[in-house]
């Protein structure tokens, strides 16, 4: 098998390939990374909302919609995910890729764009944040990381398959 036909989505089978369970598991991780952050650090810990440059009001129904997307995505995500299972497409390995890649994506786009430069909120206020913002980017690379790492393993397994 040719790399190439590896990764087609489709082909002759008519099944879809690898990079369809990487990219349905990462819109999974995306929307659980952001349900994690929803959870833990707007409504949990109350260091922040998703937009805080206005009154407390419009940062609440800034949380709701980030919520609302966020479970939007896990909603179409499992059910893309229970059709590739369905009709036995799924690749596990690349699906567990894309989880983490999902996570990673989530964690350093919300660390770099909306902390840094659209500035719509801070990890946490009132402290020094230089550590969580390293804490939280660090993290993110770390998922990403990982993600790669069994995407690359399971593109090598999948080369020397006959």
């Amino acid at each position: 098998m040719r790399p190439r036909d590896h990764w087609a989505d489709g082909g002759d089978t008519g099944r879809p390939g690898p990079r369809r369970s990487l990219l349905v598991c990462a819109v999974i991780g995306a929307a659980v990374m952001a349900a994690v952050d929803e959870i833990v650090f707007h409504q949990i810990l109350h260091w922040h909302h998703f937009y805080d440059r206005s009154t407390s009001g419009a940062g609440l129904v800034s949380d709701g919609l980030l919520h609302t997307a966020e479970l939007l995505a896990l909603v179409a995500g499992f059910f893309l995910f229970a059709d590739l299972r369905r009709r036995h497409a799924l690749f596990p390995a690349y699906a567990w890729g894309g989880f983490f890649l999902g996570l990673g994506a989530f964690q350093i786009f919300d660390g770099v764009v909306d902390h840094k430069l659209l500035r719509l909120h801070q990890i946490r206020y009132g402290v020094d944040v230089t550590p969580y913002d390293w804490a939280w980017n660090l993290t993110g690379l770390a998922l990403l990381l990982i993600g790669l790492g069994i995407v690359a393993r399971a593109a090598r397994r999948g080369r020397r398959s006959p």
